[in-house]
């Protein structure tokens, strides 16, 4: 069985088709792999009875592929690959370990038979916001063959590495070369195992986490050229083979030095994420970065985060390879800018963060304003807005930094009074006494300010500022000092306190990186950030210093450079050839040889009594170097340059170019004095960090000390035995013009920076021997294709199929040798020649591959289809039948099932009848549907079988519901009222009241006056004796019983919404008020026979001493309810089931009334004297 088949897709390319099939022989991989958008039309892989191991396509950049299929006839096919690393064209793919097709949009992917696996990967597609990336930064996988790959776009992207140069002599091909690569957006180029960088001024997707795992243990030319290339070939040596390494980088201010070596520690980091505990060290290491930037770092006109001093750290790792702890060494701080900078530069750092950053306790403390112009020493810059907010955020870097380096609050209080004095001591101002000497004026506040922060005496610090103490043959003299020397000594001590903090600050660092245990087995890996060569229109002191230090640095590089050469050639056998270079010893001797170099004449002028000048220095130069080839005074030029030079100024001609320099404060520079009282005073500082800065055993000798370039040199030399005692990587850092713009490229300010860096020499030094070599087994994989003897397998001896690839290519003997691993070419042409055989080859190979693959895909298909055909056959008819019987049992057994169920369909519901009974169901329901009644009073409702008894229930009553909300919806108004009348009449008189049943039937009406009273109704409800407001809501004729004798006497009864009224309608002319009754102060009683009577319960208020109302109206149960209906108190009436009812009469006496049943209804005087009321039964 076959191997996994990985598609991957990284870009949208279109495929029609990927066809895997395998034969009695294996396919161990197909992979296809494009980071940018190809067309591939069809991929095909099969073998015959030999065997095709793997076949990869890797494609980085757009090309276009017609066809890769892979067979093989008689011989096996190891491997075709097609490997493409910038945007080529390619038909038909064919040559060594693989094919890898990997495309970054979907594909579809058919696989027919013998493939264990197919893997589709979809990365997501950039959004339309998103710029897109060039797809020269697109990195392919690590194959074998990258950097011969991308030949074939020498002349679009250049090559990746100067040894391929045709023309490695000519400049303006090595500066074409960068130029090309760097519209590309290839910042990245080799010159063998040296890496040059070109600042590009923007940020590229080149150091994202993904990319920087692809760099994981990959041989240095396997992947393309990169910072991380560099730092991952040093951490293998030194992890695997126990090597200790170096890594140098140099070049111009603003070229990207500092950014190369964070690059350098974040890779460190991320390549030993997976070892344990390194977290701690590794932060630390991150962290040392902001902090020495903050201190050491400043804006100039040609970088805005320019290193003001060299630094070179250590990295211990241990065993396994794991950073352990870290030294840091710094060189030569330019503490020159603590006091002046140059018109648009700034201080360092630290003083603005400081200024914008810090929270008003703190500058409280320092007695700061957040106004850096309210600071001499920080008033040749203006901050804008946008600025400071910058500087308040590296503020809090820098105090998160400081945490994790483990420097507590106490010390940064004192790191930051320290740096708040030298502020304070800027704006220190002299004046001239009456004797011309110099005094500082009682009213300063920035002298007790800076003895406060110091924590020093304020009068000892002012004696000390405008005084020194001279010792001379035993006497003490104390001399003053006028205005000039009083303002060099307070310059000479903020650049002492600044110098002396900042070299406490860098072990105050190395003390937290210490390693915690001492491990013999531990191994060391530096980082070398150095100053570039510089050479500006003024040079001076510091420009010498760094000039010398780069000598010294190429010295060094030459040197290691031919050793490497030498030793590579000692092992594969190879004879070493003399190489002429340059050797700049001569240089170097020129400026630190004993007692005639330019460092002795510089000393021993400073050190010699008398006065010493800048100008005698001059001419003792001229004096004892006037005949050296590399050096030029402006007395032995010629004329022309004469008017170039000035008087004040010498010239030395470097390995990179001619350096003039200006002799004016080079003895001061060198001196670097501070007076003796200052440095005691500051020894005895309660600031501990102050102290420690100037704790010198050397305070009381009399030996003058060191001068600045004595000790530049000896830390200079000591640096050199470091490096040479470790294996060297170089970076070159190149800016590509001087405006910080991205996708500009200055020629001449480059050519001058390749000069500088001394880039030509090391590329003819490296060329010297053979521009390019690899090993036998490299070499025969990818070029195996050019020989029949070798193509598509050797058996033998990788050496042996190089030689015969070699003699097939007919190369001439002194094109190339043979060592004992590796081919040496000497020509690069002799390797573009090869290559672009190899990319013709390959059509040939395709071509082959097709016809075979497609007459052997064609036979194997058919045989599949023949055998697959007489399956389905044979599995098809097994199908039927056994559909065929499971049809039949299934109908018998429904037959019978609907004969049980049709003979037990009266019963009670079985499985067996439960069909038919849920067809009854259905039938009733149909019929039901169509003999439903249709008024609301019709309470018929059909039959239903005995198993539909509880559903027929509850449908009818759900069906009478809705007859009744339909018929109630349907009602008006007046019909509405009328029902609610009934109800309410039903509620108080059903089952109580005899003569209730009689007054359903008809209908409530409020009017039962006699229609000849409507006239009189009206008039007496005009007249005052009818309230205004008082709505009537029923009327009807009533008989009234007196009191006494029960005599009926006629009456009207009127009801409104608030009385009822009982008027005399007997004079016929006009209505009697007899009674006005409140409806709420009233109670009814009624009998519960079928008579008329009404009973009115009078209140003792209303009586007036005339007793209940006895009233007989024709229809009670009418009234009452509409009445009620009104008052919405039905608790007024009061149906009594007694045959005797008491009544009040007149002067509080009581009275009967009689209730019996008879014949004939009637109301009378009984011969009891009682009133009798007859009711029918």
């Amino acid at each position: 069985m076959a191997d996994p088949v990985v598609v991957v897709d990284s870009s949208p390319p279109t495929v029609n088709g990927v066809n895997v099939v395998d034969s009695p022989s294996n396919i161990d991989a197909v992979k296809v792999v494009d980071s940018s958008p190809p067309t591939v039309n069809v991929v095909n892989v099969a073998d015959s009875p030999s065997n095709v191991d793997a076949v990869k396509v890797v494609d980085s950049t757009p090309p276009t592929v017609n066809g890769v299929n892979v067979v093989d006839g008689p011989s096996d096919v190891h491997t075709v690959n097609v490997v493409n690393g910038e945007p080529p064209s390619v038909a038909v793919v064919n040559g060594v370990d693989g094919v890898n097709v990997v495309n970054d949009g979907p594909s579809p992917v058919n696989v027919v038979n013998g493939i264990d696996a197919v893997k589709v990967v979809d990365r997501p597609l950039p959004s339309d916001n998103v710029k897109p990336i060039n797809p020269a930064l697109l990195r392919p996988e690590s194959v074998s063959g990258v950097m011969e790959h991308a030949l074939q776009h020498r002349d679009r992207v250049g090559v990746q590495d100067f040894v391929l140069l045709e023309d490695y002599r000519s400049e303006a091909a090595f500066i074409d070369n960068l130029r090309k690569r760097f519209k590309e957006n290839l910042i990245y180029t080799y010159i063998g195992n040296v890496l040059i960088s070109v600042n590009p001024y923007k940020h590229l997707p080149i150091y994202t986490e993904e990319k920087t795992k692809l760099y994981f243990k990959k041989a240095f030319f396997e992947a393309s050229p990169h910072v991380f290339a560099i730092a991952d070939n040093a951490y293998r040596s030194l992890v695997y083979e126990h090597r200790e390494q170096c890594i140098l980088i140099s070049g111009e201010s603003g070229s990207g030095k500092t950014e190369a070596s964070k690059k350098v520690l974040e890779y460190i980091a991320a390549r030993t994420n997976h070892l344990r505990n390194v977290e701690r060290v590794k932060d630390k290491l991150l962290q040392s970065n902001p902090l020495l930037e903050a201190f050491g770092n400043a804006k100039t006109h040609r970088n805005d985060n320019s290193s003001r001093f060299g630094k070179y750290m250590d990295i211990q790792f241990n065993y396994e390879g794991a950073p352990e702890g870290g030294h840091i060494l710094n060189y030569l701080l330019e503490k020159s800018r603590v006091v002046s900078q140059m018109s648009g530069e700034r201080n360092f750092h630290i003083f603005y963060q400081l200024l914008s950053g810090g929270d008003n306790e703190l500058l409280a403390y320092l007695k700061l304003q957040g106004r850096p112009e309210a600071y001499k020493y920080t008033t040749d810059s203006v901050s804008q807005v946008s600025q400071k907010i910058t500087d308040a955020e590296q503020f809090r870097t820098v105090r998160e930094a400081m945490k994790v380096i483990e420097i507590g609050e106490d010390e940064q209080r004192e790191i930051f009074a320290i740096v708040a004095s030298v502020l304070h001591l800027g704006n220190i101002k002299f004046v001239q006494n009456d004797k011309g000497f110099a005094e500082i004026l009682s009213h300063d506040a920035n002298c007790n300010n800076v003895a406060e922060l110091l924590q020093v005496d304020p009068t000892k610090l002012c004696e000390a500022l405008t005084s020194r103490t001279i010792e001379a043959r035993g006497d003490v003299v104390n001399t003053p000092l006028d205005q000039e020397q009083a303002r060099y000594a307070r310059d000479a001590l903020a650049k002492a306190i600044y110098d002396r903090h900042f070299s406490w600050l860098v072990s105050r660092l190395n003390t937290s990186l210490d390693p915690k245990e001492k491990d013999p087995r531990a191994s060391v890996m530096g980082i070398l950030d150095i100053y570039g060569f510089e050479i500006f229109p003024k040079n001076s002191f510091e420009q010498f210093c760094i000039n010398f230090c780069n000598e010294k640095l190429q010295q060094l590089f030459i040197q290691l450079t031919l050793k490497s050469e030498q030793e590579e050639y000692l092992r594969e056998g190879i004879e070493w050839e003399p190489v002429e270079y340059f050797n700049n010893i001569i240089i170097c001797d020129l400026v630190e040889a004993k007692h005639r170099g330019i460092i002795s004449v510089l000393d021993d002028e400073c050190l010699r009594p008398g006065e010493a000048t800048d100008a005698s220095f001059l001419e003792k130069l001229n004096q004892q170097l006037g005949g050296h080839p590399h050096y030029k005074s402006h007395r032995k030029v010629d004329s022309r340059t004469q008017k170039l030079m000035g008087r004040d100024e010498f010239c030395i001609v470097h390995y990179a170019g001619e350096v003039t320099y200006s002799v004016n404060t080079f003895l001061e520079k060198n001196n670097d004095l501070l007076f003796r009282d200052l440095q005691t005073l500051m020894s005895s500082s309660g600031n501990s960090t102050v102290a420690k800065c100037f704790q010198d055993l050397k305070l009381h000798s009399k030996k003058r000390p060191e001068t600045a370039i004595t000790q530049f040199k000896n830390s200079l030399n000591e640096l050199i035995k470091i490096l040479s005692s470790k294996e060297p990587s170089y970076i070159r850092c190149i800016k590509p013009n001087d405006f910080k713009t991205p996708m500009q490229f200055d020629d001449k300010l480059v050519s001058h920076q390749v000069k500088y860096l001394g880039l030509m020499e090391n590329l003819r030094v490296r060329r010297a021997g053979f521009a390019y070599r690899r090993t036998y087994e490299v070499f025969l994989e990818r070029y195996k294709c050019l020989s029949a003897e070798t193509w598509p397998n050797f058996r033998g001896h990788p050496r042996d199929g190089v030689l015969k690839v070699v003699t097939a290519l007919k190369y001439e003997k002194e094109e190339y040798r043979m060592g004992n691993t590796k081919i040496f070419i000497r020509f690069p042409k002799t390797l573009f020649e090869t290559e672009d055989a190899f990319q013709l080859k390959r059509n040939d190979v395709a071509t082959i591959i097709q016809s075979r693959w497609r007459g052997y895909w064609q036979r194997k298909k058919y045989l599949r289809m023949k055998e697959a055909a007489v399956v389905i056959q044979k599995w098809v008819r097994r199908y039927l039948a056994q559909k065929l019987k499971e049809r039949r049992k299934n109908a018998a057994q429904v037959i019978r099932s609907f004969i049980k169920g049709f003979i037990t369909r009266n019963g009670p519901e079985t499985p067996e009848n439960r069909r038919f009974l849920g067809i009854a169901k259905v039938h009733w329901l149909k019929r039901l549907s169509t003999r439903l009644p249709k008024k609301v009073l019709d309470l018929s409702w059909p039959p239903c079988p005995a198993t539909c008894q509880e559903a027929s229930k509850e449908l009818h009553r759900l069906y009478r519901a809705h007859l009744s909300r339909k018929y109630r919806l349907a009602l008006s108004p007046v019909n509405k009222k009328q029902f609610e009348l009934k109800v309410l009449a039903e509620k108080i008189f059903k089952g109580k009241k005899t003569s209730y049943p009689a007054s359903v039937r008809e209908r409530f009406i409020t009017e039962r006056l006699a229609k000849e009273l409507h006239v009189l109704r009206n008039s007496f409800m005009a007249s005052p004796s009818w309230p205004t407001g008082e709505q009537l809501i029923y009327s009807t004729d009533a008989v009234k019983f007196d009191r006494r004798g029960y005599k009926p006497r006629d009456r009207a009864l009127l009801a409104s919404d608030k009385a009822l009224y009982v008027v005399d309608a007997s004079g016929r002319k006009t209505f009697k008020l007899k009674h006005r009754l409140p409806l709420e102060k009233i109670k009814v009683v009624v009998t519960n026979e079928s008579d008329n009577l009404i009973l009115i319960k009078i209140p003792q208020e209303l009586k007036k001493d005339k007793g209940d109302l006895i009233i007989q109206v024709s229809h009670l149960i009418e009234a009452l309810s509409v009445v009620t209906d009104y008052t919405k108190r039905p608790d007024i009436i009061d149906i009594v089931d007694t045959r005797m009812i008491t009544h009040n009469r007149q002067s509080g006496k009581d009275g009967v009334i009689e209730v019996t049943n008879g014949p004939q209804p009637s109301i009378h005087r009984a011969k009891s004297g009682n009133l009798l009321v007859v009711a029918v039964p």
